[in-house]
């Protein structure tokens, strides 16, 4: 392993539960602390609804819970399910915790994540809520939505779509980083100011751009094998002409390496993670060397790369590695 830093660089109680599901505690719905997203007056009585969430399933894994929630999203017009783990302390002792969201990669949902990484026993160990939304607007009939892997449903590419008919729906950008912030803090013991990002692949991509695009909204951003210059790549360039038109000019806004050149915001390390084996970077779709680049003649921005020797692009190279990333996280989230 080579690595490199560049110093330049519902009523919440109407949560709506299947058949098949558990019960919420009680304790936890109605005690609530204030400012959580539901309006409580002295005798503890729930008097006012903000989000309403339908909790799917829950399973107890490292003594915490694996759960998926769903929900009807305003800002991409559809039901999205994610995925969420809260820690034992979370669920335990009702203590409010930092959160992670991971980002899932291109024709992934919710469950990728959370069956294939074994990321959950790291939660644990570090008491991090993480959450990881669907990867695209669900069960929105739009024409060719289902035509390709690399654009529309599971590719949604965390940009917000600009042209017909992918406008309406296609908003993962703000869907992310304002709609389901909101819902997480209104419904989950959160320390709402302690928040990290990262992501795989499209994920890494989305992940690096809501952070530079919102500087000091997230304390901790890494990515694993991320589309680190769209704008110059097949996969990027198919997905934002789509998205935002033939008007390239639209599309450094989205681009992580043009936002690093120009990124003037809160000081930012960025976490790359690159397996050497994977045929996308020979490939050329992730480009991550352009990145290193742009960031190492920007004093704002600092880099951390490492590359994994023979580890290439799928889920056993993130299930090797996502420990080291969560710890990353949480020496940050936990300062």
């Amino acid at each position: 392993m080579l690595s490199t830093r560049s110093l330049k660089p519902l009523l919440i109680g109407s949560v709506r539960l299947t058949n098949t599901t558990q019960t919420l505690q009680q304790d936890f719905l109605t005690n609530m602390p204030l400012g959580q997203g539901v309006g409580v007056h002295s005798f503890g009585r729930i008097i006012k609804e903000k989000m309403s969430l339908e909790l799917v399933s829950t399973t107890k894994c490292f003594e915490g819970e694996q759960r998926v929630y769903k929900h009807r999203s305003k800002e991409l017009d559809c039901d999205m399910t994610f995925g969420a783990y809260l820690p034992p302390v979370a669920v335990e002792d009702k203590t409010a915790c930092p959160v992670l969201y991971f980002l899932s990669g291109l024709t992934c949902t919710h469950e990728n994540f959370i069956q294939k990484s074994g990321f959950q026993q790291f939660a644990a160990k570090y008491g991090i809520i993480i959450v990881n939304p669907d990867t695209s607007p669900r069960g929105v009939e739009l024409p060719g939505q289902d035509d390709a892997y690399d654009f529309g449903s599971g590719a949604g590419f965390y940009v917000d779509a600009t042209e017909a008919p992918w406008s309406k729906h296609y908003k993962m950008y703000s869907y992310v980083t304002q709609e389901l912030v909101e819902l997480i803090n209104s419904n989950l013991p959160t320390l709402s100011s302690k928040k990290g990002i990262f992501g795989h692949s499209m994920g890494g991509h989305g992940a690096l751009i809501c952070a530079l695009k919102n500087p000091g909204l997230y304390q901790s951003v890494s990515a694993f094998a991320p589309i680190a210059n769209p704008t110059e790549c097949p996969w990027g360039k198919k997905a934002l002409a789509g998205y935002l038109g033939a008007d390239t000019a639209k599309w450094a806004s989205w681009d992580a390496t043009s936002l690093v050149s120009q990124y003037a915001g809160t000081p930012q390390e960025l976490f790359i993670d690159q397996g050497t084996a994977d045929n996308f970077l020979v490939a050329k779709q992730l480009l991550p060397e352009n990145l290193l680049n742009a960031a190492s003649s920007n004093d704002h921005i600092q880099t951390v790369y490492k590359q994994r020797e023979g580890y290439d692009h799928g889920y056993f190279y993130i299930a090797t590695f996502v420990g080291e990333h969560i710890a990353y996280h949480a020496k940050l989230l936990n300062a």
